[in-house]
């Protein structure tokens, strides 16, 4: 096997935050002068921003790569294009709303010298890896405590995390046409794992994120909340292959709308996808190695 060549280009999406680009990308150029970053390339993807971002960009970032979506495609979609036009094997992704540290990746990287390590989650100051669990029939991550030392990780973000550029073509990247933005990180995780690699966070790779600086100011909060709700559900109707664990998604989807009858909104939503949920239920039984209940067993009893 030849060794990993572990240069890195940055994916950078971005929708009308041209002040974040202003903050922020300074900061990430004075980290790719850090040779040990490994940082060799700076995409910056624009999902049809209506501001002064791709002004600012040619102006005052020259020497950033920028592609522009003729029409707005939502977060996945623009990921999944930055990915495509990456010269380097391993990608970072970072939000507009992230400011990095000088040294955030000079001991990150170094995770893909093991081949079966996939993503590496950066440490978001507050957060430490996540814990996947199964209850009441649903499928839901939770924060784990920040630690000293490398942990696995139930997902990584999209918005602070570093990828294996061959694995992510061949999963295919984020799943566009059932998550706009919100589980899409997720659900490419889960599928990861699926698969048998490895999710893992390091808590050397310091970053600050200002979550939804973006989003919420373009969706009002009931509508990303409902969104979240029925991504929820669309990524368990996906990715959760296990007769039994489905069975007991189905009797726990039945006692929530008795208890919560709004939430019928929710699935009502969610099936309008189902061609396309079952057409990815169908990959994912067949393309899956590890089940889902292991998966579970090893983030259940996180700490």
């Amino acid at each position: 096997m030849e060794p990993v060549k572990l240069n890195v280009t940055c994916v950078i999406p971005n929708y009308n935050g041209e002040h974040l680009l202003a903050k922020n990308l300074p900061r990430l150029l004075v980290a790719s002068k850090n040779k040990r970053n490994k940082i060799r390339q700076i995409v910056v993807v624009d999902d049809a921003s209506t501001d002064g971002s791709l002004k600012l960009l040619r102006e005052e970032f020259p020497d950033v790569v920028v592609v522009k979506n003729k029409v707005n495609r939502g977060f996945s979609a623009t990921v999944n294009a930055g990915v495509k036009v990456a010269k380097e094997e391993i990608i970072l992704l970072l939000n507009n709303d992230v400011l990095v540290t000088d040294n955030f990746l000079e001991e990150t990287v170094k995770l893909f010298k093991d081949d079966k390590v996939f993503a590496v989650s950066l440490h978001e100051k507050g957060y430490g890896p996540a814990m996947g669990v199964f209850v009441n029939g649903f499928i839901e991550h939770r924060p784990g405590k920040e630690k000293k030392k490398v942990q696995d990780t139930f997902w990584v973000s999209g918005g602070s995390g570093i990828f294996r550029r061959k694995y992510w073509m061949n999963l295919k990247g984020m799943d566009e046409k059932l998550f706009k933005f919100y589980w899409e990180d997720l659900d490419l995780s889960y599928r990861a794992l699926k698969r048998g690699y490895r999710l893992l966070w390091h808590p050397s790779a310091k970053v600050l994120h200002k979550h939804e600086t973006t989003y919420g100011k373009v969706y009002a909060r009931k509508s990303l909340q409902l969104t979240k709700e029925v991504n929820q559900l669309t990524f368990i109707w996906k990715n959760l292959t296990s007769g039994n664990l489905f069975r007991k998604h189905v009797f726990g989807l039945f006692s929530r709308l008795r208890k919560h009858p709004g939430y019928l909104r929710v699935v009502i939503m969610a099936l309008t996808k189902a061609r396309i949920i079952r057409r990815a239920r169908k990959k994912e039984k067949k393309e899956g190695s590890v089940s889902d209940e292991a998966i579970f067993a090893k983030f259940t009893d996180f700490r």
